[in-house]
């Protein structure tokens, strides 16, 4: 079944649409103070996604507040590895504390984008994810891109005895490798409502996407994601809504 992913508590004042968001998804990552967000937020964040029955995520990122961990940064491994267990731990603390459980874990922005790209980098995410589920006793997945060839993923993350899931991004622009078009790049990131209806019903009908090229990628695909600070993040979650609805209902 196609679930729908949002990314949640990084944004504060009237630019925060989580609580109009939060009733339309099934799952939120909810960042966890690396690159946004504060143990308030989280709280916050949490406490919603229990009163919507929405299954929770971490979204941890490089150590890097200043431009909200979308940029790629030099960091040794053992660095990551601990600020992303800490990352991880914070929220899960939080999940216990309001008597519920963190499910999986999504990275965010640059990092996510770097393991896409370096499987070294890919492993150390493993890694983090392998300690945070040793110390919690837990088998937290981890929500990776859907790429046209995950096999490389798929042997690291075995290896750590990891589950993957995979997801296609409804408001990103594609290259030809299967990589998101750079935010740098002019037409990365899909603002016109009908743009993104149409990219998501190519991929739920044919399992393939366009890409910024004119090309097609073949993508097997588990969830969908929403950028919560995309300006029309709640326009599209409400129509990306109405149309996983429709096709779940219509699988079944």
């Amino acid at each position: 079944m196609l679930t729908l992913n949002c990314d949640l508590g990084e944004l504060v004042g009237e630019a925060n649409n989580d609580a109009l968001i939060m009733p339309m998804i099934d799952q939120a990552n909810i960042a966890c103070g690396a690159h946004a967000g504060d143990t308030q937020s989280m709280t916050n964040t949490v406490k919603l996604a229990i009163q919507h029955n929405v299954i929770i995520g971490a979204h941890p990122s490089y150590p890097d507040r200043e431009n909200f961990g979308r940029k790629s940064i030099i960091i040794e491994k053992a660095a990551l590895k601990t600020s992303l267990t800490a990352q991880i731990n914070a929220l899960s603390k939080i999940c216990i504390e309001q008597k519920t459980q963190l499910n999986y874990v999504k990275p965010h922005g640059a990092l996510y984008n770097d393991m896409m790209k370096n499987l070294p980098i890919f492993q150390t995410v493993c890694q983090a994810v392998a300690m945070a589920n040793n110390r919690l006793n837990k088998k937290l997945s981890l929500m990776i891109q859907a790429l046209p060839n995950t096999q490389p993923y798929q042997k690291i993350a075995n290896k750590y005895n990891i589950t993957l899931l995979f997801e296609a991004f409804s408001d990103r622009a594609y290259q030809a490798n299967g990589l998101l078009v750079p935010r740098s790049q002019q037409g990365a990131v899909i603002h016109q409502q009908e743009k993104v209806i149409e990219q998501i019903t190519q991929l739920i009908k044919h399992q393939k996407l366009t890409t910024i090229d004119g090309g097609f990628l073949a993508l097997h695909v588990d969830s969908l994601c929403v950028h919560g600070d995309n300006d029309v993040a709640l326009t599209l979650v409400s129509s990306l809504r109405k149309l996983i609805k429709k096709t779940n209902a219509e699988n079944k």
